[in-house]
Formats: C-alpha cells, structure tokens, sequence
C-alpha cells in the first residue's frame, strides 16, 4: 500500500467545469439558520464530495461568496448548486410539492436510525438546524419525518457539519448503492 500524493489526487479529481455537469444524488440539504461560517463552508466540502444536489441556505444563514466560507470550503462553494430561501418553513414547503420527502436530523419522540434509511426515502431533502436551537418546531412540524444519529458517549449532540457529513455520506450511500439509476445530471 503507498499513499497517494496530491499529483495522484489531482490526476483523479473531477474539474470544476465537470462538475457543472456531473451527476447529483436525489438529495438537497435544507440548513435552517446556521450561524458558523466554517460549519457552512465544511457543509458544502461534503455536499461537493457526496454529489449532493442541492444546498438550501435559510434564515441567517450565511451564503456565499465568503471568504471564511470558501476557505473551508476549499472551492465547493464554486461547485455545488445552492440558493438562498428566506424561511426554512418555505423551503420545505416547496420541496415536499416537487416530490422530495422531507426529514429533519433531529432527536424526536419518533426519529427513525440513520441506518434505516432507504432508497423508497428517494428523493429526499434534509433539514439540519442552528447549533444550539436545532430544527424548529414549525419547520419539523412540515416534516415527513426525522432521521438520528445514535449516540453511544455522554454526550448527545455532535457538531452539525460533522451531522451533515453523517447524514449526506448515508444518503449517498444509499442512492448510489441501493440504485446507481438514482443519480442524474443537474
């Protein structure tokens, strides 16, 4: 085994102009008033990596173009699709009427296992809430339900960029794998 080296990594990586074109995984993720600029530009490093659809940046989200946000990003910002919506409440709504099952990642009385996800999910919007508040309660109440991450330590939160990644890494597993006609061209 030798470690690639970043010519190797290069030499494989898909350009921006490619990306344009790429094929996406039938998933938006939804962020509800995410207030950390990195959490938003890690966000969009593992929506990039993952061939996400499509970002929905809401509330006071910060949006690109953003210096902290790209420099995270490491130029994803450039890569995936996103928009700007006012109200997560709003985003949701347009989404579940385009056929996108709606979940929130959310600790609920009724929260489903990550693990449970699968490809009848498809296609699927994710809604990922502030760092402290989480989902709100309107915006889960337009929800088709709510995905979570077990937890096995004390604690029973993890970062929601390190959330994402989780949930986003599932999803995609999950259309690619389950599937691989689940992937179109955006």
């Amino acid at each position: 085994m030798k470690k690639l080296l970043h010519a190797d990594l290069v030499s494989r990586r898909r350009t921006e102009a490619d990306a344009a074109t790429a094929p996406r995984i039938p998933v938006v993720v939804v962020l509800q008033n995410i207030r950390s600029l990195y959490n938003v530009g890690s966000i969009f490093r593992t929506a990039d990596a993952m061939a996400i659809r499509q970002l929905v940046l809401t509330g006071y989200t910060p949006t690109p173009p953003n210096d902290a946000i790209s420099k995270t990003a490491l130029g994803a910002d450039r890569t995936v699709p996103w928009k700007h919506v006012a109200s997560a409440a709003e985003a949701v709504t347009a989404l579940r009427d385009e056929g996108y099952k709606v979940f929130a990642v959310e600790l609920t009385d009724d929260s489903r296992d990550v693990s449970t996800m699968n490809l009848g999910d498809m296609p699927m919007a994710l809604v990922l809430g502030n760092e402290i508040a989480g989902v709100t309660d309107d915006v889960l109440a337009l929800c088709d339900g709510a995905f979570e991450i077990p937890m096995y330590g004390v604690k029973h939160s993890l970062n929601v960029a390190v959330a994402a990644g989780i949930m986003m890494y599932a999803a995609a597993r999950c259309a690619t794998f389950a599937n691989t006609s689940t992937t179109e061209t955006t």
